[in-house]
């Protein structure tokens, strides 16, 4: 960013979080904001000072973009909570003092999550089972997405046609077709993703080589708000911000509740969900290539349902309720499906014949 560009960027911040502290209402984490607002408008005097220097002008008063006001009024109208995502989006720092689930972090420690007291703490206490769970999770619900939507399909067609060649055509076609947009889909969403936070990391690299105390400043700040002495804030956010190989990862971290290690792959993510979509989707059309007739149809219907419980149980895993709860609701979410394409294809199946 050149200087004119990191003043607006600076002013924006400072406004942003004038709004967050009117509408927080706790006290510790509206002197967070009140304060990180002083600390950019710090930041943007000396942009400012640099602009002058460059063009002999200074930049003219700070006017908030059309896109800032209306944030602007979502924070007042939904909360800091609800729009953490958005405000994180806007490199708006401060967002990990919530947690995930919006609920603010302000003990010195949690479970699973404890403060940093050293730079050995830095990375260590991000490396969990999470990651792994994420990556079982949507497998999971891959699966479930690609059974139940090939399964109708399949049904749908069934009940309008008893022509084997017809149901299975129909069934590959919407295996592929669904498998495809799904990978599609995660893809952008995954690229999207990344871009926007390898931007905000960019940012932050850049001003931590310019501005290191200004950037440990703002951390301890962080760090005060939830919960830590300020001596200690101080202490611990000069010491990561002195080690460069940990100082990035920990401002994006605390400053912007990223996790740079969770960044993802946009390919890697487009064929998993393309293989766990297909996975799903071909079970109930494996009796379609083997068999004929009715039977076809009945054995389909019963690889479906097994498959069905079997996900919802797998379900619980993630939920934490009983996994025969799990199975049977999966199992009756997936008959209404499939039972009512069946319909609808036989309704249709009589009225075009």
């Amino acid at each position: 960013m050149d200087a004119l560009e990191s003043w607006n960027h600076e002013k924006e911040s400072a406004y942003l979080y004038r709004i967050i502290a009117e509408v927080e209402t706790s006290p510790r984490q509206r002197n967070l904001f009140a304060r990180l607002a002083n600390e950019a408008e710090g930041q943007a005097a000396i942009w400012a000072k640099q602009v002058q220097e460059s063009n002999g002008t200074a930049p003219l008063a700070y006017a908030p973009s059309a896109r800032v006001r209306v944030v602007a009024r979502l924070v007042r109208g939904f909360g800091v909570r609800r729009m953490r995502s958005i405000l994180a989006a806007m490199k708006v720092r401060g967002m990990s003092v919530y947690g995930a689930d919006g609920t603010v972090r302000s003990a010195i420690a949690q479970q699973g999550h404890p403060m940093p007291t050293s730079l050995a703490d830095v990375g260590r206490r991000h490396h969990t089972a999470r990651d792994s769970g994420n990556s079982l999770r949507a497998a999971v619900f891959g699966i479930n997405d690609g059974l139940v939507s090939n399964a109708s399909l399949i049904l749908g067609i069934a009940g309008a046609t008893q022509n084997n060649s017809v149901i299975a055509l129909s069934g590959v076609a919407g295996m592929l077709a669904g498998a495809f947009s799904m990978a599609a889909g995660e893809y952008v969403s995954v690229r999207s993703q990344r871009e926007m936070f390898e931007k905000q990391i960019a940012a932050e690299r850049e001003e931590l080589a310019n501005y290191p105390a200004e950037e440990a400043a703002e951390l301890a700040l962080i760090y005060q708000a939830r919960g830590v002495p300020k001596e200690d804030s101080r202490r611990i956010a000069n010491q990561l911000i002195s080690d460069p190989k940990h100082a990035l990862d920990t401002l994006a971290r605390e400053e912007l509740g990223l996790n740079p290690e969770e960044l993802g792959s946009p390919w890697r993510a487009a064929g998993s969900s393309l293989v766990s979509f297909a996975l799903g989707a071909f079970i109930p059309l494996i009796p379609f290539l083997t068999m004929q007739g009715t039977r076809a149809l009945g054995v389909s219907i019963a690889l479906t349902a097994a498959a069905l419980f079997a996900v919802g149980a797998a379900m619980s895993l993630f939920t934490g309720r009983s996994a025969v709860w799990g199975g049977l609701r999966m199992l009756t979410i997936g008959c209404a499906a499939g039972g009512a394409t069946f319909l609808i294809g036989r309704w249709l199946g009589v009225a075009v014949g």
